[in-house]
């Protein structure tokens, strides 16, 4: 259909037979806003209005997005029983607005269900996910290291270790994590043997006596920054030390699956 520039009065095409033609107004070209075959995962989803849905997808290229799926919660729609949790999909989308309109969803396969604690700890990646990233914030690092983290939970890898490493991945990725072996005041490289606390702000420095924030060893801020987990001490105060820093970064903000795995002894 002619836009309305396109369309010219009857009563001036008569008026104007005899003068030349105006040249047409030059348009820019409408540039196509969809999305099609993006890798992705529903992290929340929320009825919207009595038959749709708004869902919060975390998607390999363009980060945490939200969309609105229209019609999902039909009893016949395609995409009701596709816009499952940790379900790896293929995604195509539409919209340049903060809330998108979700154009197709399928279901690509490849992982195991997560089950019982495991599922639990998805929840708790998903919501450290949702609290944590902004909207429209590619992040396509912590995209694979999400699936290999679902990957490894459902696999049976041991979820303390597991959830540490997705968490300092995530404070990386979002910019707020500090080199762990050095300190910040001395600048010398951390020793294993001494004790230190972690400004969420700046990072490591040695511990004091009237210090309120976790102690933790420098053994255990090298093993952080190695990924290697498996002394118990090192786990035990990364627990600590994670917990200490999540809470500053979500300026408080609770954690309601972390609570629930804290009460299972899990986390």
């Amino acid at each position: 259909m002619p836009s309305t520039d396109d369309l010219i009065d009857t009563s001036e095409q008569a008026a104007s037979a005899t003068a030349p033609a105006p040249a047409k107004r030059s348009r820019a070209p409408v540039r196509d806003t969809r999305v099609t075959g993006q890798p992705g995962f529903v992290l929340h989803s929320y009825p919207y209005k009595e038959t749709s849905l708004i869902v919060d997808l975390f998607t390999r290229d363009f980060g945490r997005i939200g969309v609105v799926a229209k019609g999902a919660k039909r009893p016949l729609s395609k995409l009701r029983g596709v816009l499952q949790t940790f379900q790896p999909l293929s995604l195509s989308f539409s919209g340049k607005s903060e809330l998108r309109t979700l154009v197709d969803a399928e279901w690509v396969g490849g992982m195991l269900p997560l089950e019982r604690t495991a599922l639990l700890c998805g929840f708790y990646l998903n919501e450290l996910l949702v609290k944590l990233l902004a909207r429209d914030d590619k992040h396509p690092a912590l995209f694979d290291h999400y699936v290999s983290t679902l990957n490894q939970l459902a696999h049976g890898e041991p979820a303390p270790i597991v959830l540490r490493k997705f968490e300092r991945a995530l404070l990386k990725e979002t910019g707020v994590a500090a080199d762990l072996r050095r300190c910040t005041t001395t600048r010398a490289p951390v020793e294993p043997g001494g004790d230190y606390v972690v400004d969420p702000e700046k990072g490591a420095r040695l511990a004091v006596s009237n210090d309120v924030w976790p102690v933790v060893a420098g053994k255990t801020l090298l093993d952080m920054e190695g990924e290697d987990y498996s002394d118990p001490a090192t786990q035990a105060q990364s627990k600590q030390l994670m917990r200490f820093l999540l809470a500053h970064h979500l300026n408080g903000a609770p954690l309601n699956t972390r609570q629930i795995l804290i009460d299972l002894s899990q986390l």
